[in-house]
């Protein structure tokens, strides 16, 4: 499909109390709009290795949440439960009917877990990409080294504070109802700074959550760190294409 001249549009929506930046690639051929949201103080440009090729199969959307990238920084609480109520405003705003397939990168994909909880009758399939497990902070962050999690700790600056990020995984949690769709869990199979124990935790706390949905599949990607999409990002487009081909 070399050679595909792709349309891109690009908006400035108000939701709330911000304008919010959003693009969309491609074009519908009755196929799934697919959403992607990007990990936690990122914004749409992590999606540059992915988005392209998906959007000449279907319309791709990608947005900078509020404070991030080219969207105006809001005065409400940054949870999750928030974020995804400003998704499903600004996708009603740009006329982007469902069903929407959901693409979420680490706490994007706690995001997109709550969005498919909260709307299940707008969503027909779910991509999970190294997405941050609820539980992250009991099981997984005490078996890093000390200088690892206070590193962790201090991060939370550019959106959502560490309280905010916490409720958010606790919103999630809180929601965790089996879903009827496709879902595909992709691991990152060579993160830095993990020890052989942390990294077989980590891969074993992202297969729990293909119990999220009654027909869900897995994917290790032996040889990327925390951004699968850049570092192995067939692995990505793949698994997001199956999924379109399993809606059409």
């Amino acid at each position: 499909m070399k050679g595909i001249d792709i349309k891109t549009q690009e908006f400035f929506i108000t939701v709330n109390d911000a304008k919010l930046y959003a693009k969309v690639l491609g074009t519908k051929n009755n196929t799934p709009t697919v959403v992607m949201d990007s990990g936690y103080g990122d914004y749409s440009k992590a999606w540059n290795k992915v988005a392209p090729e998906i959007a000449k199969l279907t319309d791709v959307v990608l947005y900078d949440r509020a404070g991030l990238g080219k969207s105006e920084k809001s005065n409400k609480q940054r949870t999750s439960e928030q974020m995804v109520a400003e998704l499903k405003e600004l996708l009603l705003k740009m006329n982007l009917e469902p069903p929407y397939m959901l693409v979420g990168h680490s706490f994007g994909g706690v995001n997109m877990r709550l969005f498919a909880a909260e709307y299940p009758e707008d969503v027909c399939g779910l991509v999970l990409v190294d997405s941050t497990p609820e539980d992250y902070k009991e099981r997984f962050l005490p078996t890093m080294s000390v200088e690892f999690q206070e590193a962790y700790n201090k991060q939370f600056i550019y959106e959502g504070d560490y309280q905010e990020f916490m409720q958010s995984l606790q919103q999630v949690k809180q929601e965790r109802n089996e879903l009827e769709i496709p879902l595909t869990v992709i691991s990152a199979g060579k993160k830095a700074h993990y020890s052989t124990q942390s990294q077989d935790l980590w891969n074993d706390m992202q297969q729990e959550l293909l119990d999220l949905s009654s027909r869900s599949d897995f994917i290790l990607a032996k040889n990327s760190a925390h951004y699968i999409q850049n570092d192995e990002p067939l692995v990505v487009i793949n698994a997001i294409k199956k999924v379109i081909e399993i809606n059409k």
